[in-house]
C-alpha cells in the first residue's frame, strides 16, 4: 500500500526536469515490471515515486505554481513511462485529462484548491463510465439533496487508478437535470473501490469498480460540466493525445525487446547464417517495424505540437480545434498499428524461446491489445475520412 511522504514532494519547474524525472520513475518501474505483471501486484511504490518526483503536477498552470510543460513534453513523459511499464503509464492518464477539464469548468477558487492538492502530491482518478451501461455517455449515478446535504449514489467501472488516488472525480446527474463533476475523497464514508479488474493486459492499472452509497459531497467541489458547452476547446484531442503516447510507449518497449530477443534467437537452418540477426527475412521485418515506429512517433510529435500552437492562440475557432482532433486521430491510427504489430512480431521473430513465461514477452501484445480497445481505431479512420472527403468535423469529446 501507499506510504507517500507528502513533506518531500518535488515541484517540477521546467520541461527538461519533467523528462528527467520520468526516466527516473521508468527505471524503477522496469526493474520489477515482469514480477508485477505475472503476479498482478499493484505498483503502489512506483506511483508514489511518480508523485514524489512531482510528475503529477507538470501540467498545473504557472499562475497556480506549476510548470505547465508543453504537450510535446507531456507525451514524452507518457512514452517514457509506458515503454518501461504500460500499466504505470496508464494509471496517471486520467489525472491529466481531469486537470485539463477543470481548466474549463472550475472556478478560480476551485482551481486554486485542486491544483494545490496536486502540487502537494495528492492524486486524482476518474470514476469510469456507469457499470453495465449501454454506452459510455449514459449516466445513472445521481447527486441528490437530503437534509441540506449532497449525496452521491451509483456504480462505476473502468475506474483506472482509483485505488492509488486521494480524490476521485465522478460524473453524476444533478437534481436540476444537468451533468456535474463531483470530487470526493477516496476514503469518504460510503465510497468503496473494488479491485476487480481482470483484463488479460494492463493488468496492474486497477481499472475496476467504484461503488457509491450515500457519499457526502462538499458543495464547493461540485463542478458544472455544462460550462463546456459555452467554450471552444480541444479537450477531446488533449485526452486522446495521452492515449496515443501510451500506445507509442508500448510500441517502443516492444521494439526494444524485439531487437534484444532476435540477437539471442537461433536462426532457421534454411537461412544458412550463423545468427538470427543475419536472416534476410528477419532484417526485412525489422526494417518495416522501425519505419512504422518512427512514423508513429513523428505523427505523435506533430499532433502534440499542433496542440501547443493552439494554446498560444488568444481566441480559438471550432475549425482549429477540430483540425487538431484530426491530427491526433491520425497519430492514434499509427500508434495503434505500431503497438499491435511490433508486439506481435516480437514473438514471431523471437522464435519459440520468446514464448517462455519467464521472459514474459507476451505482455507487450496483451497490453497493446487491451489499451488500444480504448477508443477503437476504426472510428479514428472514419473521422479522418469524413473530414477530408466531406469536410465533417468529429465530435469534441474524450473518445475522439
Amino acid at each position: 500500500m501507499s506510504s507517500l511522504n507528502l513533506e518531500n514532494i518535488h515541484v517540477i519547474e521546467h520541461d527538461q526536469a519533467a523528462i528527467n524525472a520520468a526516466y527516473q520513475v521508468a527505471d524503477a518501474a522496469l526493474s520489477d515490471r515482469n514480477h508485477r505483471d505475472q503476479n498482478r501486484e499493484l505498483p503502489f511504490d512506483i506511483i508514489d515515486l511518480f508523485s514524489q518526483k512531482g510528475l503529477g503536477g507538470i501540467r498545473v498552470p504557472k499562475e497556480y505554481g506549476g510548470a505547465y510543460v508543453s504537450n510535446k513534453t507531456l507525451t514524452q513523459v507518457f512514452r517514457i513511462l509506458s515503454k518501461a511499464d504500460a500499466s504505470v503509464g496508464q494509471i496517471p492518464q486520467n489525472q491529466f485529462g481531469l486537470l485539463n477539464l477543470y481548466l474549463y469548468i472550475a472556478s478560480p477558487e476551485q482551481k486554486k484548491f485542486i491544483f494545490s492538492e496536486i502540487l502537494n502530491g495528492k492524486r486524482i482518478a476518474n470514476g469510469g463510465p456507469e457499470k453495465n451501461s449501454k454506452n459510455s455517455s449514459t449516466i445513472h449515478t445521481k447527486l441528490s439533496i437530503e437534509n441540506n446535504q449532497y449525496l452521491l449514489n451509483g456504480e462505476k467501472f473502468y475506474s483506472t487508478g482509483t485505488i492509488f488516488a486521494d480524490w476521485i472525480s465522478l460524473r453524476a446527474l444533478h437534481p436540476d437535470g444537468h451533468t456535474v463533476i463531483a470530487l470526493v475523497k477516496k476514503d469518504a464514508e460510503g465510497l468503496k473501490v473494488v479491485d476487480d479488474w481482470d483484463g488479460f493486459g494492463q493488468r496492474t492499472t486497477a481499472s475496476g469498480t467504484v461503488i457509491l452509497n450515500n457519499v457526502a459531497v462538499d458543495p464547493f467541489l461540485i463542478l458544472d460540466e455544462s460550462k463546456l458547452e459555452y467554450s471552444i476547446n480541444f479537450r477531446g484531442a488533449y485526452s486522446q493525445l495521452i492515449q496515443v503516447a501510451i500506445d507509442v510507449g508500448i510500441a517502443e518497449g516492444a521494439y526494444e525487446d524485439t531487437i534484444s530477443t532476435i540477437k539471442k534467437a537461433r536462426p532457421i537452418i534454411d537461412a544458412q547464417v550463423e545468427k538470427a540477426s543475419q536472416e534476410h527475412y528477419t532484417l526485412q521485418e525489422v526494417g518495416k517495424l522501425k519505419i512504422l515506429l518512427d512514423a508513429a512517433i513523428l505523427l505523435l510529435d506533430e499532433a502534440a505540437e499542433a496542440l501547443d500552437e493552439l494554446e498560444q492562440v488568444e481566441k480559438l475557432t471550432e475549425a482549429q480545434t477540430q483540425e487538431a482532433a484530426i491530427r491526433v486521430a491520425e497519430a492514434k491510427i499509427y500508434a495503434n498499428d505500431a503497438a499491435l504489430q511490433i508486439s506481435e512480431k516480437l514473438l514471431e521473430l523471437g522464435g519459440s524461446r520468446a514464448s517462455l513465461q519467464e521472459a514474459n514477452l507476451d505482455q507487450h501484445w496483451r497490453n497493446a491489445r487491451v489499451h488500444t480497445l480504448h477508443d477503437p481505431v476504426r472510428w479514428k479512420l472514419h473521422a479522418v475520412g469524413n473530414y477530408y472527403l466531406n469536410h465533417q468535423f468529429p465530435a469534441n469529446h474524450a473518445w475522439i
